[in-house]
């Protein structure tokens, strides 16, 4: 299960995202960004009907991922604004890490979230 949420964040961040997702994000009320995270909550639950969790489990955890996801996404481009930073600038690498490190983390909740209560 982790391995296919972590395949699908690959889709959602690097190959599913259009210009509206991508510009203006650091304004907190973005559509795009809303978006994005509704991406990244389809790819969610199609993993999570594959393994068979509860319509319930799902809708929850879809929905907490909804927000988990849009507010990393939202602080890390705010940050990035704020700085102003560049892909030539090593505090860029180290947002962008920090970012999939939560997104990583959260994916690591959710398996938990799956284990405990679902199974």
């Amino acid at each position: 299960m982790l391995c296919l949420l972590q395949i699908k964040h690959m889709f959602a961040d690097f190959f599913l995202q259009t210009p509206k997702m991508l510009s203006g994000r650091g304004e907190y009320f973005h559509m795009g960004r809303a978006q994005h995270a509704g991406v990244h909550v389809v790819g969610s639950v199609i993993v999570f009907l594959l393994f068979g969790a509860p319509l319930m489990f799902i809708l929850v955890i879809g929905a907490l991922e909804w927000v988990v996801h849009f507010n990393i996404d939202f602080f890390k481009a705010s940050y990035s604004d704020k700085k102003q930073l560049e892909p030539n600038q090593a505090a860029f690498w180290r947002a962008a890490g920090l970012d999939q490190c939560l997104h990583n983390l959260t994916y690591v909740a959710m398996v938990w979230a799956w284990v405990t209560f679902a199974t």
